[in-house]
């Protein structure tokens, strides 16, 4: 066993905690030990119990070695890379030459620490000529991205360090962590008394368990909740009139409407007293600063757009803007939630995916309605398919439609480590390296006012018989006739020479040609990947993103020590990512930097937005309950919980806790059925049925149970039996519940029946 300790990060959720590691067990293939890194700029040593399971990632099951390729009947038969590259390409060249290179649809481009694939993908897409595509911020993220682009034209984020209110909608964030040492700071907070904490969920959750104040509200009621919080704000004036004056325009039409909500109607729909719903709003609109969060609690339920706005209008009301303790406007090496700037234009007019018309937001198609892109006869469907590191067939809604979908395409092409349940409908699978054993990087850079990155060196050698993601995506372009060796041999002259003679080639040859220019990230992975340290050859397309971020944000590169005239600082940039093992602090900010990043005309939010002010006069006469007698209960079909993760932990045995994945459900909902713990009930949705054990929780209110994340995945045991621990909550949910505008799932709000079986 290796007595050194190697430094890496976790994956399990998008804080990409630092890590330090020691190797060791069977072929020295194993992490035998793992500890918080102290050296990381976020974590600080910080880590939670999830990142210590992760050889359980690493050495799991249903590993592939070989690409695959479907045979007639229905098996896979182990394929050469030469082969398996000519195959892919000529077939989704078939694709695009006969239908267009808009039927070729792309799901993936990074997930949690796996983005650099995200960055070389687009290449192939562009050689393709593929134009359209989504991934699981589509499922979450894109209703409060469109909410971002209206209001102000960018993203933004909360100071939990420094704020005297945090409040947190739809957040569990002591399980779903979101925020840097996220159980430290939450215990700062419940432990100061001059600092206050606000938790609107309708789980009595661990958060809400240290909370000041709980505002359990009934499951899929929300809208209602903050629209009396909103409107509390406005009766007791406790907004901020100057401070709206100066920064927001049209913010008189929002003040109006929330003047009519009817507070104690909508408290009492919520099904939350209204003393604590003045007593949160109080605490909101004295504050000196407040920090807001919201999450997939919200995000994927009913009224999810809506609500993210009715969320946002607390601290804009309330001045809580560019200034410690409150939103801010971080600087990322590469933005996740691109085209908000378009969003925020006059003119500006959604894009709309090709047979549903559904609103395409941050370039993102609706996940929901992906299956409705390719079931039908209609001439722009998407015929071919790439899945990147991603396995839509169990995480998408209304799994059986998704699969039914999935088997229906031309061509069906997924790129991962095991055999998913994605992989197992496809007509080829290309096996890559493990996350430990390559280059990897995490693109979730919120941090504020020191935001950092972390290019992560590779842990293990990859077997044979896989390739990286950069390398099948180069070797696609290639095989596409995207570039020629000839257009390459003055970047390799140049590389060779030093990267101050490639800079003038590369930016003179590439990007300034437009043949050339669309392939950028492998054109850098093959000329400018070979002169890296030894393993970081994928981190060439970070030398890119560092010089766009040095002409984006020239100020707090500098502030971060990273100056010097020309390419110079960029150059030094990269430099210190490639060197820095834990990762480094690139960019270093004022509060006020924000204000400068607002990217509506005038600089200035615009609060009032039609589409969503007619939604909340709507709730006037809409029922907060859905009223099937049929289904009484509501689904939460998804909850984080202390051991789960996402689907990339398919071995079952890293849950050191409720393996099976029960059933949470209320003390008097368990008597009323008579069950207690252990149990098994049967669980009805309008798409399928299951059996489930019971956990009786006090967690859970009347009416209300939840199934956690990350179960119903399989697993190949020694036998060779194909095992599945867990319920996949998909087959559950149903694809056409979903919000209106932005096209996001209600899988926290599941109608459901329950009966004990005996």
């Amino acid at each position: 066993m290796s007595g050194s300790w190697e430094k890496t990060a976790c994956i399990l959720c998008e804080c990409n905690c630092g890590l330090e590691v020691q190797l060791g067990g069977e072929g020295g293939r194993h992490f035998t030990r793992i500890r918080g890194d102290k050296a990381h700029p976020a974590s600080r040593g910080y880590a939670c119990e999830k990142a210590h399971r992760l050889d359980y990632y690493q050495n799991g099951p249903d590993r592939i070695t070989s690409p695959l390729r479907r045979k007639p009947d229905g098996t896979f038969e182990e394929i050469d890379w030469d082969t398996a590259i000519r195959e892919v390409a000529q077939r989704l060249a078939a694709v695009r030459d006969e239908h267009g290179g808009a039927a070729i649809f792309y799901f993936g481009g990074g997930g949690q620490g796996n983005h650099l694939p995200g960055a070389y993908s687009t290449a192939t897409r562009r050689a393709l000529g593929s134009r359209y595509r989504s991934n699981a911020l589509a499922q979450e993220k894109t209703g409060e991205f469109w909410v971002n682009g209206r209001l102000m034209g960018t993203a933004v984020r909360g100071d939990f360090e420094h704020c005297e209110v945090a409040l947190f909608i739809g957040k569990n964030p002591w399980q779903s962590h979101g925020i840097p040492r996220a159980r430290v700071t939450l215990k700062a907070i419940a432990k100061d008394p001059e600092r206050s904490m606000i938790v609107i969920d309708p789980r009595r959750t661990e958060t809400a368990k240290i909370a000041d104040v709980h505002l359990q509200v009934k499951p899929g009621t929300d809208a209602w909740l903050l629209a009396a919080l909103g409107a509390v704000l406005v009766a007791e004036d406790l907004i901020a009139p100057k401070w709206l004056e100066d920064h927001v325009d049209d913010y008189e039409p929002v003040l109006a409407a929330l003047r009519e909500v009817p507070i104690s109607e909508y408290c009492e729909r919520s099904g939350v007293p209204e003393p604590l719903v003045r007593e949160a709003a109080r605490l909101i609109g004295k504050a000196e600063s407040v920090a807001v969060f919201e999450d997939l609690g919200i995000q994927m339920n009913r009224h999810s757009t809506l609500s993210s706005y009715l969320n946002k209008l607390l601290w804009l009301l309330t001045g809580n803007f560019g200034k410690k303790g409150a939103q801010y406007v971080p600087a990322p090496l590469v933005n996740i939630a691109g085209g908000l700037d378009k969003i925020a234009r006059p003119a500006a007019k959604d894009k709309l995916t090709p047979v549903v018309g559904a609103r395409i937001i941050s370039g993102l198609v609706p996940c929901n309605v992906i299956a409705d892109e390719i079931l039908t006869d209609h001439p722009k469907r998407y015929r071919a398919m790439i899945v990147e590191s991603a396995n839509p067939a169990h995480s998408l809604a209304d799994s059986s439609r998704m699969r039914e979908a999935l088997d229906s395409l031309d061509t069906l092409v997924v790129i991962d480590i095991a055999m998913t349940e994605t992989a197992r409908l496809a007509d080829y699978v290309l096996p890559t390296p493990t996350q430990y054993e390559k280059a990897e990087a995490t693109f979730f850079n919120f941090e504020f006012p020191e935001n950092y990155f972390h290019l992560r060196q590779p842990l293990f050698d990859p077997p044979d018989g896989v390739l990286s993601e950069p390398e099948i995506h180069a070797r696609l372009c290639e095989a596409l006739g995207a570039y020629t060796e000839e257009d390459l041999a003055p970047l390799h002259a140049a590389a060779a020479e030093s990267r101050e003679a490639f800079i003038p080639v590369f930016f003179g040859n590439v990007l300034t040609n437009p043949k050339l220019a669309p392939y950028a990230p492998v054109i850098l992975y093959r000329t400018l990947g070979p002169h890296l340290p030894n393993g970081l050859q994928s981190g060439a397309v970070i030398w890119g993103l560092a010089h766009q971020f040095a002409a984006a944000y020239p100020d707090s590169l500098r502030r971060a020590g990273f100056e010097g005239k020309g390419f110079e600082a960029p150059e030094r940039l990269f430099d210190a990512i490639l060197e820095n093992p834990s990762g480094i602090v690139y960019s270093v900010d004022e509060f006020g930097e924000s204000w400068n990043r607002i990217k509506t005309a005038g600089g200035k939010f615009h609060a009032a937005i039609p589409e969503l002010l007619d939604e909340l006069e709507s709730l006037r006469t809409q029922e907060a309950s859905t009223g099937d007698p049929a289904f009484p209960f509501i689904l939460s079909a998804g909850e984080r919980r202390s051991f789960t993760a996402n689907t990339i932990l398919r071995d079952p045995a890293w849950r050191k806790k409720d393996a099976e994945g029960s059933l949470r459900i209320s003390p008097d909902d368990a008597a009323q059925l008579g069950v207690t713990d252990g149990d098994r009930v049967r669980l009805t949705t309008k798409r399928a049925t299951v059996e489930v054990p019971v956990e009786v929780s006090g967690m859970m209110q009347v009416g209300h149970v939840s199934l956690p994340n990350g179960l119903g995945v399989d697993h190949t045991e020694n036998g060779g039996e194909r095992v599945q621990t867990g319920i996949a909550a998909n087959e559950l949910t149903a694809s056409e519940d979903r919000d209106w505008l932005a096209g996001t799932p209600w899988h926290k709000h599941v109608p459901a029946r329950i009966e004990a079986v005996r």
